[in-house]
């Protein structure tokens, strides 16, 4: 059965998302094995040392530090990693396998077959789906059959528009700020965006596209992208796309380039700020709502000649989205510092599908599925992608609120939860295949 109040709908973090999870099932006295694909020896890149894991966590969240840290202690004993495309038997009529999405390094969408009283039902929950032509990654792979899917819908509600060449408007951003003697700060996700970022550079670097400012710096000040970033060095080529390959086998390392910085104690991480020289500051978070950015915003916002530049989505409420739609005044640890810097968007950068990846990910299965169960987006995304299946694409689709339950047996809903706050009054757009007719519109808090 889909659907049960334990298990989370959506989380900010990983580590909180599986964590919390995981430990709730312990605890309860369940045996947990997580799988993972190819995580086997990489796992550790949600911890690295523990102390900046807990660093990150302490400046708004303290009170996840008992949760994370039990979790932690037994991390190594629960996981196993498991290649793409490989069928693995979890238990006797229950069978999953990964397949690469990607989205990022070793992300995965989840093949599950499930076997009760003689009949097999197949379920696919999409993972966050790639955004397509990313360097380093290969494409999201297509699915052929599944009896019901569960989608994201990050990105449901919009497109990233014309693909522009990014290395061209980076290399621009960078020459205009370094000309006027500021520093580009860039906070970035570790995982992935950080690596990808260093793509960019690297070309920009390697053809000169900056002038001026000699071998230019850029520092990775996140304990978690450096480790990030090593595994992208040692994992298996059959997760990179293949002009990496090719790049590889020429001995060329596509994140490499002159004058890379890496900054891994607080005191190294505060002389970044000392040192007046131009530079590029790559730093999480992605969002700017915790980690070591938050420094460097405080050490910069103010300073009219820098650029704070976003390459990823920020969330409703977070400072990056506040200072996107154009905050003018920032509280950063007890001060009050004006937003003078510029503030900018290389538009499109993005690990997720837009609606149009959603949509051409989704028409990779050779039938429609019996039902589509839309989940991890933002309200108004989930809605109108949700509504896009069903009213233009011919799907069979919902968008369930957290304890909302479907039987696979039965082929139908158990229980559909509304809204807790907000539109509890708002009628039904979007009709789900259950008996009885329609169901409440789906927002807030997701399966």
């Amino acid at each position: 059965m889909i659907g049960h109040k334990d298990f989370p709908s959506r989380s900010g973090g990983v580590e909180v998302m599986v964590g919390g999870l995981a430990r709730s099932l312990v605890e309860r006295g369940y045996d947990v094995t997580m799988y993972n694909r190819g995580l086997e020896k990489h796992h550790n890149v949600y911890d690295v040392d523990g102390v900046h894991a807990r660093r990150v966590f302490t400046l708004q969240k303290p009170a996840l530090n008992a949760t994370i840290y039990s979790f932690l202690a037994t991390f190594d004993a629960l996981f196993r990693g498991y290649d793409y495309n490989k069928e693995i038997e979890l238990a006797p009529g229950l069978v999953i396998r990964f397949v690469d999405v990607g989205h990022l390094l070793g992300s995965s969408s989840i093949e599950i077959w499930v076997t009760e009283n003689g009949a097999t039902t197949k379920l696919v929950f999409s993972g966050d789906i790639g955004n397509l032509d990313q360097p380093i990654l290969c494409d999201p792979k297509h699915i052929d059959k599944t009896d019901y899917l569960v989608i994201e819908s990050t990105y449901g509600d919009r497109s990233h528009g014309p693909r522009p060449d990014y290395v061209a408007e980076l290399a621009k951003i960078l020459q205009r700020t370094f000309d006027r003697g500021g520093n580009v700060v860039i906070p970035s996700f570790a995982v992935g965006r950080t690596q990808e970022l260093l793509y960019f550079i690297r070309e920009i670097k390697e053809k000169n596209l900056v002038t001026g400012h000699g071998c230019f710096p850029v520092y990775i000040d996140s304990p978690l992208a450096i480790e990030a970033t090593r595994i992208f060095r040692d994992t298996d080529m059959e997760c990179f796309d293949e002009e990496t390959r090719a790049m590889l086998a020429k001995g060329i390392d596509p994140i490499a380039l002159p004058g890379l910085r890496v900054t891994v104690t607080s005191d190294e991480s505060r002389m970044i700020n000392a040192d007046r020289v131009p530079k590029v500051i790559l730093s999480a978070s992605g969002m700017c709502d915790a980690g070591r950015v938050r420094h460097h915003l405080k050490h910069n916002l103010w300073r009219k000649e820098s650029m704070v530049l976003f390459v990823g989505y920020q969330a409703v409420g977070t400072l990056g989205r506040l200072l996107v739609d154009g905050l003018k005044k920032v509280k950063l640890f007890n001060e009050d510092i004006e937003v003078n810097a510029q503030i900018d968007a290389l538009p499109g950068v993005s690990g997720h599908a837009d609606k149009n990846g959603l949509i051409d990910w989704l028409r990779g299965f050779e039938e429609k599925p019996k039902l589509v169960f839309v989940n991890h987006g933002d309200p108004d995304a989930a809605d109108s992608f949700t509504a896009c299946l069903n009213n233009e694409l011919g799907y069979r689709a919902f968008a369930p609120y957290s304890g909302t339950s479907f039987d696979l047996l039965s082929g139908e809903f158990v229980t559909v939860r509304e809204e807790a706050h907000g539109r509890q009054n708002r009628q039904c757009r979007i009709h789900a295949p259950c008996r009885g007719g329609g169901a409440p519109a789906a927002s807030g808090s997701r399966l």
